[in-house]
């Protein structure tokens, strides 16, 4: 039976909720209670959460709970991720874990219209279905996944879409790390707008 998601986003199909340390991008290093929603139409074939792609298989999980989930937690920061969180309007969600004094920070493709209120907005555009145009100006965080040599060229192309400010991330794709890392290394020492994202909690064995 297909699950009848509220447009209002007073319900979200939850996957997974946990309290984790931050391993990649800007933020890494920092305490964060991550929500991953299930949905996800994007695709990439080396995704590592497969799982999170069909939203049918998550409980559909009033907002308000999550939220006095992760008010349980001494680090005040959540980490909105899938699947792709943005196909689901996060207003009412965001403004909740604000008005807890709650830092709100999203990881997402751009794929579908923005919605929420924002701390920290991680753009990861996926060649398989490409970020919308008007999201790319709000990103504090550009983060290309770098799967091989052709990569670079195509992080350039949204280099030049995001804001003057935006912090710009060259993250090796896990299964090819051993073969992609000394060609970020390189890159980055030649281009130094660019600086190196890794998946720290992988090396820390976390979630």
């Amino acid at each position: 039976m297909k699950q009848d998601i509220p447009e209002d986003g007073t319900l979200l199909p939850l996957m997974e909720e946990f309290y984790t340390i931050q391993g990649e991008g800007f933020n890494t290093g920092k305490a964060a209670y991550f929500i991953r929603l299930g949905g996800c139409d994007v695709g990439c074939h080396w995704c590592d959460v497969k799982e999170s792609w069909d939203a049918e298989m998550h409980p559909l999980t009033a907002s308000d709970v999550i939220v006095e989930n992760a008010d349980k937690f001494p680090g005040k920061a959540v980490v909105i991720t899938g699947g792709e969180p943005l196909i689901y309007n996060l207003d009412y969600l965001t403004n909740k874990l604000k008005e807890r004094g709650i830092l709100t920070f999203i990881e997402t493709s751009g794929a579908y219209p923005l919605s929420g209120n924002w701390d920290w907005i991680c753009l990861s555009p996926k060649k398989f279905k490409a970020p919308r145009p008007d999201i790319t100006p709000f990103a504090h965080e550009l983060k290309v996944i770098v799967f091989n040599k052709s990569d670079f060229k195509w992080a350039e192309e949204y280099a030049a879409m995001v804001s003057p400010t935006c912090k710009l991330y060259l993250q090796p794709e896990w299964s090819k790390s051993k073969e992609i890392t000394p060609l970020i290394i390189d890159y980055v020492m030649a281009n130094p707008k660019w600086e190196i994202s890794l998946q720290t909690h992988k090396f820390l064995n976390i979630p």
